[in-house]
């Protein structure tokens, strides 16, 4: 047995913590306005319900409770996303470790998900119900694995956690406990696992997680799906075979951004070996495959079947997240000696580990020599501070839920409403005074009202259009004098 070998793997996890709090840190470092995902958290955290729209519902509640502990910050935002990427890749790493005796290997399948630009950047960047996929997955993955393996009460509750989790998380997660399942019973030596009676506990457990989400979708399913599916089929008015055509080929691209830099690392560190390795095989391996290719043949059916042209790189984290631990796998059962390969990967992971966080914040900081500005870039607290100074507003309509969640942030105490999200509507008499803001494009755009916040105006408080005004705001990270419009107004309503 090698030095490596004989090595305890806790010293991963060591290390996968420091670097989650690293990126913690560089997060509140880069700027304090919010992206996408995270105003959505901030925005919706106003409420608890068992659904919000397109999206489960799982990300909301663990966010919204910790909100409640911690308050609406930035930090609460940043630090949710990052233990929940930790506790993945420590529960990847442990299922690594039922299945591969080298340690070196499990080392490498761990970080090797650092190598998956989707999870390693993209999560970190703005994702967050990607993340809880990923999250719910890496549960799952434990438990399902540890069954078949080391089967017991705990590992089946632990798969059922993970199931419930994840279709809280995601629909398209339900694809893999099926392919699980299909894969396993393909296999006569794997059957008896599951026609065990402690499958009935997996069941139960993510039923009962998911019961309050099924009652508000049974009577909100249009609702939920509309959105997704409207992404998955925009082909236009294209002919059946061109959607087909244009299915097929989003899928083969998303896969190969998803696993063309994995398979180039793997390539890089273990040399010639690689290819008769990935010709090898074990009874893990041959497991995953059939895994793979159920997840596969679902996205192919919908494809075929459900109109789907547009098959985003993200959708595949449920089934895909694996590829560094089949790699591996399939390593070890041919028999590769490791030592070298291990001493080869280690200055890639650290590449990756000082690289991501560097790109992160240096894509938001570099605006001010290059003038192009991104979200993060964004003086929303600045705006609002200067709109504060002048009266201190008792609610807000916001031009749209990025904006709305911002402002939340900032201003917690008081309902943050958006036009583009009716389904946050509180009673705002005897609010005021009302504020209402919102983006405007560039120099030479309308600076009026926009026609759907005058819309609501007429429609919820029976208020006529007020007169707009205009704020700039310098950018975080500005070049020169380069500065952000805002528009806004204000609302007396009588009390």
């Amino acid at each position: 047995m090698t030095e490596t070998n004989r090595r305890d793997i806790s010293w991963i996890f060591v290390l996968l913590a420091a670097y989650f709090v690293l990126q913690v840190g560089v997060r509140l470092a880069t700027s304090h306005s919010l992206d996408l995902d995270e105003a959505e958290q901030a925005f919706r955290s106003q409420w608890l319900a068992a659904g919000y729209g397109p999206q489960p519902p799982f990300y909301n509640w663990l966010q919204y409770t910790v909100f409640q502990f911690a308050g609406v910050s930035l930090t609460a935002l940043s630090i949710v996303k990052n233990l929940l990427l930790f506790i993945s890749y420590v529960l990847y790493g442990l299922t690594g470790r039922l299945v591969l005796r080298d340690k070196a290997l499990v080392a490498i399948a761990t970080f090797g998900l650092l190598t998956i630009p989707q999870m390693a950047f993209e999560m970190q960047r703005d994702l967050t119900h990607t993340v809880a996929v990923f999250f719910s997955a890496s549960i799952f993955l434990y438990g399902f694995i540890r069954s078949l393996k080391q089967p017991s009460l705990g590992s089946y509750l632990i798969a059922g956690i993970g199931i419930g989790f994840g279709l809280l998380a995601k629909y398209n997660f339900a694809i893999l406990p099926a392919a699980a399942l299909i894969a396993a019973l393909s296999d006569v030596r794997l059957r008896p696992r599951i026609f065990d009676w402690r499958l009935v506990l997996t069941a139960a457990v993510a039923l009962v997680i998911i019961l309050p989400h099924l009652f508000w979708l049974k009577d909100n399913l249009d609702f939920a799906t509309a959105r997704t599916l409207e992404k998955m089929t925009a082909s236009g008015h294209a002919s059946y075979l061109t959607q087909v055509a244009m299915g097929v080929s989003s899928l083969a691209l998303a896969i190969i951004s998803f696993a063309g830099l994995t398979l180039a690392v793997f390539a890089l560190v273990f040399g010639k070996s690689l290819r008769p390795a990935l010709a090898a095989g074990s009874e893990w391996t041959r497991l995953l495959e059939r895994m793979m290719l159920v997840f596969l043949a679902g996205i192919l059916l919908l494809i075929v079947f459900g109109g789907a042209a547009g098959i985003k790189d993200r959708w595949l984290v449920p089934m895909l997240f694996i590829l560094p631990l089949y790699f591996c796998l399939k390593i070890e059962a041919a028999g590769v000696a490791t030592d070298r390969a291990f001493r080869r990967f280690i200055p890639i992971v650290a590449v990756i580990m000082i690289g991501v966080p560097a790109a992160l914040y240096g894509s938001v900081a570099a605006a001010r020599f290059t003038g192009h500005y991104e979200r993060l870039n964004r003086p929303y607290a600045g705006m609002l501070d200067i709109l504060r100074k002048r009266a201190e507003p008792a609610a807000i309509l916001a031009g749209d839920s990025l904006l709305a969640g911002n402002l939340r942030q900032d201003i917690p105490s008081v309902p943050v409403l958006s036009v583009d999200y009716p389904g946050f509507n509180p009673d705002l008499s005897g609010r005021r005074p009302l504020l209402l803001v919102w983006l405007l494009p560039q120099k030479g755009g309308s600076e009026a009202l926009p026609p759907d916040m005058a819309q609501w105006l007429q429609a919820n408080l029976g208020s006529s259009a007020p007169e707009a005004s205009v704020i700039d705001v310098p950018y975080f990270y500005g070049r020169g004098d380069d500065r952000y419009r805002f528009g806004y107004a204000w609302i007396n309503q009588p009390g």
